[in-house]
């Protein structure tokens, strides 16, 4: 038998080469000689069938078929092959038993007989020679040589090998490794090194009388009897000194286990033969506390090199150093606790190779021996931390659980390996497949679920004995480890995308079920798993989502807004580009925001709702950037409504002096218009065109809003009910701004077609010169063109909005040249009635029949024209009377004699002094002209 050497010894080196059979063959002798010494013949060997016979002998050989030990460390006795059960019939081996324990204990050791027959004979030699000497009390390598010479072995060869391995002990126990501190100037110990090194082609010269084995007697017994502690004993120290006794004893609790095709099992006489060893104590210097040591070191390193099959083995160590843990405690024997921290430093690097990544060494089907693994393993350390750490004992113990601190670090770094080997079989895994659709952080979180799965069924229920929220750090690990690879994934994420969506959303699945097993697991611990879950922080995919959802929605919308600055540039206002009558912008725009708000909707994300205002406060803004383009350049009714001319006094004069004035008074009226900042060069279509788009705009708005609701309606959200609930106008910024474009456009239409484009025929004929020859058909039959334009082009819902604006112009424009015109009109108290039959045509017009305006609609537009219109029926007299008193009660009774020039009023009315003084400038009569003459002195000419 050999014993393996995949682990090193944790005693120490002996410094001297000395196989394992020479250690056993050393160790047999001690053993042999121990026997010996503790009784007068050789203990006999009584079979298990015959034991319960005989009351006289001793308790270890009256115990019950199976042994004490292995009752006490739960070991079972080796089965046959295929066995299925604790019933199974025990191995019979084909060979005949010893008939002793001394016998079983040669055969287990692989002594064969005839060196067992030598070595007793060697004993009785030296019995012989050292009457009344105790064995304990003599250097048996150095009785063996003096015992033994060449003749006693076969060959020449045999005697030398065996000659320097007694020597070799004798240097081990007595130079390399002494009980007690050797001198370096002993005498003694130089002639013992001398002897042992020194040139030598052939064996020491042994005999009784000879020189040199007098010398080595004198230097062997000088060392090996120096006193213990200043006090005389007869025992020697030859074998006692450290860590050459404890090989030696390993030599011997080797026997306790079977060899060939049991090799791993234990012997069922071990108690017997533990009984047997225990008498080498008194040689080799060895106690209860070293045998508990080096006994669970034996067990331990027979489990390891076997194979690690024999699971008992390790139980029955584990067992065995709950013993050594109480010894540890007890003892301040500083020798033992070097060889215990060696010991046990040798053990937990063995467990924690395993333990520190159980997922390549532990399954289903050998789960078992993963808790005997883990309870050796945090034995060790709690003994090794509790009595060998400086920093445990500064600390309340309290403060440090040993054992939760092991598995925590166990589960921690296994998981991480567990995680790195997952990721990288998803990798390859995904390399390899044609199918490349899902990516690997999807796939990887699939893969994580299911490790924890595995985690909490198979592991924690067995980690949780010594962790209570073993399965919680062990999700924790695990979401540490998948955010760490989900951060670095998201800091290369630019855009929203399928891919970063299902990642997204599997780390959102993956996290959620990777808190209910925290929560799970923390039920019942004191602070219900926070400690835990602070060390989750969240991966926020939410989050995450949502900035890539305000990134794309960002995208979308600057998208949109470079198309609408581009397109508005070229578009034409076409009214002829589509039967609706409105741009292809407008549909277009309109288009791309239904289409955006499809793909919003479309994206797979939990959080539609909570986004959708940031989407359609852009929109809005979108639309009503659109809104505000529309109308812009085109100007607004101010720009054409031309300002008041000075006041003058009118005059007629003859047909040549007509046209001069009138010519005079085109241009510079013309020049009163306010041309700079409006486009005059666009038409009426085009004017109609742009409110039939923002009108359509508008309409369409409507439809947006009732499609968001719908959407939301279809989300099975509370947030969404909210969202929902909430909205009462998804545009509100957009539907204002169409409001007001139209209304404007309307108002700006109408007072470019009345005061630019009907301007040679509103202001620079009607009524210049006599009234009954300058009327205002031309006016109405140009403005009945425009009528039609606007009739045929104009969306019927704002039709009226923009007739009506046309109606209001050509009021403010008649009222214009009647009380602004100028000295080329003047009228009489008869042209009253041609004005009125004037204003009745406009009425007609604006009334007609195919597409006109309601009568209560042109009556409240008439409202300042009916007011006005019978100042020029009132006689002159009457007017100046009552300018004046209006003048005096307005102004200073002082001034009567100088009457102020009133300002320019607001609104045209009869009961403001301006209006009735423009009434009074454009009267063609001596009253009207004397009294303008005296109070103003106006000229006839502008």
């Amino acid at each position: 038998m050999t014993v393996a050497t995949d682990l090193p010894s944790p005693f120490g080196q002996l410094g001297v080469f000395l196989s394992d059979a020479e250690l056993r063959q050393t160790a047999y002798e001690i053993l042999v000689a121990a026997c010996r010494a503790n009784g007068g013949k050789p203990l006999t060997y009584i079979p298990q069938s015959d034991r319960t016979v005989d009351r006289s002998l001793p308790p270890s050989l009256t115990s019950a078929a199976t042994s004490k030990m292995k009752k006490a460390f739960g070991i079972r006795s080796p089965t046959k092959k295929g066995s299925l059960g604790p019933e199974s019939i025990s191995v019979k081996s084909s060979t005949k038993k010893p008939a002793s324990v001394g016998e079983l204990m040669r055969v287990q050791m692989g002594i064969s007989e005839q060196l067992d027959a030598r070595i007793r004979r060697g004993l009785l030699r030296i019995a012989a020679g050292n009457l009344g000497k105790r064995m304990e009390s003599m250097i048996l390598p150095l009785e063996f040589l003096q015992q033994f010479k060449a003749s006693d072995f076969a060959d020449q060869q045999e005697y030398k090998d065996w000659q320097a391995r007694n020597l070799k002990v004798l240097e081990a126990g007595l130079l390399l490794h002494p009980l007690l501190p050797l001198d370096k100037s002993d005498a003694a110990s130089q002639t013992l090194h001398q002897i042992m090194h020194g040139p030598s082609d052939r064996p020491i010269e042994t005999g009784k009388n000879s020189e040199s084995m007098q010398i080595l007697r004198s230097a062997v017994t000088s060392l090996a009897y120096r006193l213990l502690d200043g006090i005389g004993s007869d025992a020697c120290h030859w074998a006692d000194g450290f860590p050459l006794n404890l090989h030696l004893y390993q030599m011997l609790l080797e026997a306790c286990f079977n060899n060939g095709s049991e090799e791993g099992s234990t012997i069922d006489e071990v108690d017997e033969v533990l009984e047997l060893i225990k008498k080498t104590w008194a040689i080799l210097g060895i106690n209860q506390m070293f045998h508990n040591l080096c006994f669970t070191w034996t067990l331990f390193l027979r489990f390891v090199t076997t194979g690690e099959v024999e699971v008992d083995l390790l139980i029955a160590a584990d067992t065995q150093l709950t013993e050594v843990a109480s010894d540890a405690k007890a003892t301040q024997d500083l020798t033992y606790s070097k060889i215990l921290s060696s010991t046990l430093s040798y053990m937990m690097d063995w467990t924690e190779k395993k333990l520190f990544a159980y997922y390549d060494m532990f399954n289903s089907s050998n789960i078992e021996l993963m808790e005997t693994v883990v309870s050796f393993g945090v034995t060790a350390a709690k003994i090794l931390v509790e009595d060998f750490s400086t920093e445990y004992h500064r600390k309340r113990r309290e403060e440090t659980d040993v054992a939760r601190s092991r598995i925590d670090a166990y589960i921690r770094s296994s998981l991480r390996a567990a995680f790195a080997q997952k990721m990288k079989q998803t990798a390859s895994s995904k390399q390899s497949s044609e199918d490349l659709s899902a990516p690997l952080l999807s796939i990887l979180a699939e893969e994580i679920e299911d490790l924890a799965s595995k985690e909490k069924e198979l592991f924690s229920p067995i980690l949780k004995k010594w962790h209570p929220l073993a399965a919680g750090v062990a999700v924790t690990t695990l979401h540490s480890c998948y955010g760490t690879e989900l951060k670095q994934f998201l800091s290369g994420v630019k855009e929203l995308t399928p891919d970063v969506l299902q990642v997204l959303g599997a780390a959102d699945k993956l996290e959620k079920d990777l808190l209910d097993i925290v929560v799970e697991d923390s039920v019942d611990s004191d602070d219900g798993g926070k400690s835990l879950i602070r060390e989750m922080p969240p991966y926020e995919a939410e989050s995450a989502i949502a900035d890539l959802v305000r990134v794309w929605i960002k995208s979308r919308l600057d998208r949109l807004e470079e198309w609408l600055n581009r397109t508005l540039q070229q578009e034409v206002w076409n009214p002829r580009a589509n039967k609706e009558n409105c741009s292809p912008s407008s549909v277009e725009i309109l288009r791309m925001v239904d289409e955006t708000l499809d793909d919003y909707f479309d994206l797979p994300i939990p959080m539609h709702a909570v986004l959708l205002p940031d989407l359609q406060k852009g929109l809005d803004r979108s639309l009503q950037h659109y809104a505000s383009e529309a109308q812009s350049g085109c100007g607004a009714r101010n720009d054409f409504m031309p300002a008041l001319p000075e006041l003058t006094r009118c005059t007629v004069s003859s047909k040549l002096r007509k046209k001069k004035d009138k010519a005079h008074n085109s241009t510079k009226r013309r020049s009163q218009v306010g041309l700079t900042i409006a486009d005059c060069s666009l038409g009426l279509s085009q004017f109609c065109v742009r409110i039939n788009s923002l009108y359509h705009i508008r309409k369409m708005l409507e439809n947006l809003e009732k499609k968001i609701k719908s959407c939301l309606r279809n989300l099975e959200s509370a947030q969404a009910d909210d969202v929902s609930n909430g909205t009462q106008s998804s545009f509100e910024l957009s539907l204002a701004a169409c409001q007001e474009g139209i209304l404007q456009l309307c108002e700006t239409t109408a007072y470019k077609m009345i005061f630019y484009d009907l301007d040679h025929v509103l202001w620079n004929s009607l009524y210049v010169g006599e009234a009954a020859s300058s009327r205002i058909d031309p006016f109405l039959k140009e403005l009945d063109l425009i009528l039609e334009v606007v009739s045929n082009t104009v969306h019927m819902r704002v039709r009226h909005q923009l007739i009506t604006e046309l109606m209001k112009a050509s009021f403010d424009g008649l009222l214009l040249v009647l009380l602004a015109g100028g000295p080329s009109r003047g009228f009489s108290c008869q042209d009253s009635q041609i004005i009125e039959e004037d204003f009745k045509s406009l009425r007609e017009l604006y009334l007609a029949d195919r597409d006109g305006l309601p009568e209560e609609l042109f009556d409240k537009a008439a409202t300042e024209m009916n007011k006005v219109l019978p100042l020029f029926r009132t006689d002159t007299e009457t007017l100046v009377e009552k300018f004046k008193h209006m003048i005096a009660e307005t102004y200073d009774p002082a001034a009567k004699s100088k009457y102020p020039i009133p300002p320019n009023p607001g609104n045209w009315c009869p009961k403001e002094p301006s209006t009735i003084l423009h009434v009074l400038c454009h009267r063609n009569d001596v009253a009207a002209t004397k009294f303008l003459k005296r109070t103003y002195n106006f000229p006839k000419k502008l």
